[in-house]
């Protein structure tokens, strides 16, 4: 590249700066497009308007990053300008910054690679759990290799800086009152109007996802994610009168054995089996980590990385055509909890005030369970202590303390070290979490207690590692190994279980959180919502497969019907073997809110935009269709009557 021209002066090294990180950012874009090359589109004004696109958004990146600079240019005295004082500011900052952003631009290459999408709320998340995201790197990545490189290009780049006279120019020209007002005045400007009129989802221009994402700026996007972590329903997203949106629902949600309370606003329903069982059987829950459906052979999977939960499948009740809420794990926790539809912005389970929520563990403590949360990692992680704390569960994992805080007095149970065999950034494997689990069911048992035990898996997660001698695929490999894994701790959790005393009179229930990925181009990849799920251990006769579309959310009132129990309900999901039965599910982002019935899908967007498409299987493709409007008055009333009851506490 040529020098730039001395007439830039005072200003030389800040313009050098903004061209380069204009130029390195159009270089990571292209890098997702060849990255993607068999996802996006490459039409010749799709792939222009990406690039321009993500200029603009780069341009409004830089200009914030360089306010200081700006502001330092402007007031530094001519007769400093030059002086060591200046030097060492001048070259510390930059330096800094260049290693900062270079780092930056390596995270949003991993940050792709794991949710082919640029930074968003879950890099949010990953900023305040510092410990786990840090320790997941060490064992991920090569660290020593990556810094290194980091700092070999931080010196490149800052080398180029150095030829091209930026910095001789920068300590030897002055700047006039009139150059340094102008200057000041316009970047300000530039800011505000990128602050005040710009939204970062103007970049999702595209109907392709991938080119959308790549049209954005990744530290953009980390801030529009840190300012827009809880969206309230109303002010984003298309309405319609609560009277009409909660008849709505009270009309879906209706059943000859649902008694509903005479406040409108309101789902509350008392449940009533014509035979009622006083017996209470045992629960353990278990949510497995990122567990696609697209990882069993029941599903066409061709690896044979999950035997166990294929044989399971066919001696179970198994839901065949069940989808996830969400693409996280708290999303997935929400779900099988509360019995509630993606509510727009930040999971319920990371939101203020979630205590003392009307939760399936509320229907177990009504029937005198002792009630219980198993976690490998430390709870403190996505804020799950504090909600499962606050709802009812008493706490195991592997952090420190007896009691959360101050509001929430339930007692918390570090998994000691004797009993961890092996341990990685997440936690504890998952046959050490299942042996605790069993270790605590045992003296439940002895105590004649009947037990809710809910566990949370952490194995198939980044890194992938796992005691070695488990499986035929080696630790760290991929995620192949760590589903396979998962599979043998799940049959060593059933081997064991099958010797205990407890067990005849114990049902298991297996499902994941999420998929393993979501990422498609379309605007909601469907089929990577597609979750299993399984009951196990109900009497043989009960055994069956679920061809029923449904949702995580139906989950728990269909075991309660299948345990003939009478509860109150505040839940949104249904008993699934009813006949009458509407199969539905509801799916989304912390942005996109999805109603999908068979192949038709409505997707509400933030900007109080929708879209009605009809999704074809067998390619896992959206295609528009025209408006229809019961579907989405429909759509509209699941989402406005769930977060009206959450945000006017209604849910307690």
């Amino acid at each position: 590249m040529k020098k730039l021209s001395p007439k830039f002066g005072r200003y030389s090294l800040l313009i050098h700066f903004v061209i380069w990180f204009l130029i390195l950012s159009q270089f990571l874009r292209i890098g997702f497009f060849i990255w993607q090359y068999d996802e996006v589109s490459w039409n010749v004004i799709d792939f222009l308007r990406t690039l321009f696109t993500g200029l603009f958004f780069d341009l409004g990146t830089i200009i914030f990053i360089s306010i200081c600079s700006i502001l330092y240019y402007s007031i530094m005295p001519n007769k400093w300008i030059g002086s060591v004082l200046d030097k060492i500011f001048v070259y510390f900052f930059t330096s800094l910054t260049v290693f900062i952003l270079v780092f930056t631009f390596f995270a949003e290459l991993t940050f792709w690679d794991e949710f082919k999408t640029r930074f968003n709320f879950i890099a949010v998340d990953y900023l305040i759990y510092t410990h786990e995201v840090v320790a997941n790197i060490k064992q991920s990545y090569p660290l020593p290799v990556l810094i290194g490189g980091v700092l070999l290009l931080t010196l490149i780049f800052l080398f180029w800086f150095y030829k091209n006279q930026a910095f001789t120019t920068t300590f030897n020209s002055k700047a006039s009152l009139k150059t340094r007002i102008s200057v000041f005045i316009l970047t300000t400007g530039l800011a505000l109007f990128f602050g005040f009129f710009i939204n970062n989802n103007q970049a999702e221009w595209s109907s392709n996802r991938y080119n959308s994402e790549i049209s954005k700026s990744g530290i953009y996007s980390f801030f529009a994610a840190f300012r827009n972590n809880q969206m309230k329903y109303v002010d984003f997203y298309t309405s319609i009168d609560n009277d009409k949106a909660f008849e709505i629902v009270r009309k879906k949600l209706a059943a000859k054995n649902a008694i509903y309370s005479k406040n409108n606003y309101s789902i509350h329903r008392k449940i009533t089996d014509s035979i009622p069982s006083l017996k209470n059987k045992n629960v353990v829950f278990v949510l497995v980590e990122s567990l696609s459906g697209s990882f069993l052979k029941e599903f066409g999977n061709k690896e044979n990385i999950t035997p166990f939960l294929d044989s399971l499948a066919q001696k179970s009740i198994f839901f065949e055509d069940l989808y996830a809420t969400g693409t996280r794990t708290v999303r997935g926790m929400e779900a099988v909890t509360l019995c509630i539809p993606p509510t727009p912005g930040q999971s319920i389970v990371k939101r203020p005030d979630n205590q003392n929520l009307y939760t399936v563990c509320s229907v177990f403590k009504s029937r005198k369970y002792d009630c219980n949360f198993f976690y490998g990692g430390d709870g403190y992680f996505d804020n799950m202590n504090a909600y499962f704390g606050g709802n009812g569960f008493t706490i195991y994992d592997r952090g420190r303390g007896s009691v959360l805080s101050d509001q929430i007095k339930t007692v918390r149970n570090n998994i000691s070290d004797d009993e961890v065999t092996f341990e990685n950034a997440w936690g504890i494997c998952d046959e050490d979490i299942f042996n605790k689990m069993l270790k605590v069911a045992d003296a439940q048992y002895l105590n004649k207690k009947p037990f809710f035990n809910f566990v949370m898996t952490t194995s198939n997660h980044r890194p992938y590692t796992y005691p070695s001698g488990k499986i035929d695929i080696p630790s760290g490999t991929g995620r192949e190994g760590a589903v396979k894994y998962t599979d043998f701790a799940l049959k060593e959790l059933f081997e064991k279980a099958k010797t205990k005393p407890w067990f005849k009179n114990t049902v298991f229930v297996i499902i994941a959180d999420h998929c393993a990925s979501s990422a498609g181009k379309d605007e909601i990849d469907v089929a990577n919502y597609h979750i299993p799920a399984f009951i196990v251990n109900l009497p043989e006769k009960q055994n069956q497969k679920i061809t029923k579309q449904c949702s995580q959310i139906d989950l728990w009132p269909t075991l309660f019907s299948l345990f003939q129990w009478n509860y109150d309900s505040d839940f949104f999901g249904k008993d699934v073997l009813d006949p009458k039965f509407e199969e539905r599910a509801l799916l989304g982002t912390y942005r996109k809110l999805v109603l999908m019935k068979k192949e038709k899908v409505m997707i509400l967007s933030d900007q109080k935009k929708q879209a009605f498409y009809t999704w074809n299987k067998k390619d896992n493709s959206l295609k528009s269709i025209p408006m229809n409007q019961p579907f989405l008055d429909e759509t509209i009333s699941w989402y406005q009557t769930a977060d009206y009851l959450f945000t006017n506490k209604l849910l307690k």
